[in-house]
C-alpha cells in the first residue's frame, strides 16, 4: 500500500502572481489559455472562480500586503474531476467563507459575494491549512474548486 495515493502527473505549471488586483486581468488570461480545449461553460466557470479566489487571497490575507504572492494551481486528482487551488500569503484576517447574511442584507451587500458565486459553479469547494498544525495556522491557506469535466472536454 502506497503512503501517498495516486494523484495524476501535473497537466499545468502553477502559476504565482503578485498579491495586487492590477494582475487579475493575467489571471483570467493565464486561465483562459490553460483551460484552452476543455468546454466554454467549463472555461468560463473556472476563470471566474478562479478569478474571485484569487481577489479573495490578495484583499483577505497576507498576500495583499506589498511583498506578497498568490499561487494559482490547476490539476485533476482523479479522472473527470478539475481542480484549481489557490494558496495565500497566510491570514489577516479571517479564514475564507460566505458570509452568513438574510435575503434581505443580501440584495443591499456591496460585496462577499465571491465564494457564493464559487459554491454555485463549482462542484464542490473547500479550504484547508497550508501547513495542518495549528501553531502553523498563519502560514496559507489553499482554496480549492473542483468543476466535472464532461465527455466532450479533453
Amino acid at each position: 500500500m502506497a503512503i501517498v495515493p495516486h494523484v495524476s502527473p501535473a497537466r499545468w505549471q502553477a502559476r504565482i502572481y503578485p498579491g495586487d488586483l492590477s494582475q487579475m486581468s493575467t489571471v483570467r488570461a493565464d486561465l483562459r489559455a490553460d483551460l484552452a480545449g476543455f468546454g466554454e461553460d467549463l472555461a468560463e466557470a473556472a476563470v471566474l472562480c478562479g478569478s474571485e479566489i484569487v481577489a479573495n487571497a490578495i484583499e483577505h490575507s497576507r498576500s495583499g500586503a506589498p511583498d506578497g504572492r498568490v499561487l494559482r494551481a490547476l490539476f485533476a486528482p482523479q479522472p473527470g474531476v478539475l481542480r484549481l487551488v489557490v494558496v495565500d500569503d497566510g491570514t489577516r484576517e479571517s479564514s475564507p467563507e460566505i458570509p452568513d447574511r438574510s435575503a434581505g442584507e443580501w440584495l443591499s451587500a456591496e460585496r462577499g459575494r465571491g465564494l457564493l458565486l464559487v459554491d454555485v459553479l463549482a462542484a464542490r469547494w473547500g479550504t484547508y491549512p497550508v501547513v495542518p498544525f495549528p501553531f502553523c495556522s498563519d502560514l496559507g491557506t489553499a482554496v480549492w474548486a473542483e468543476f466535472a469535466l464532461g465527455g466532450g472536454d479533453r
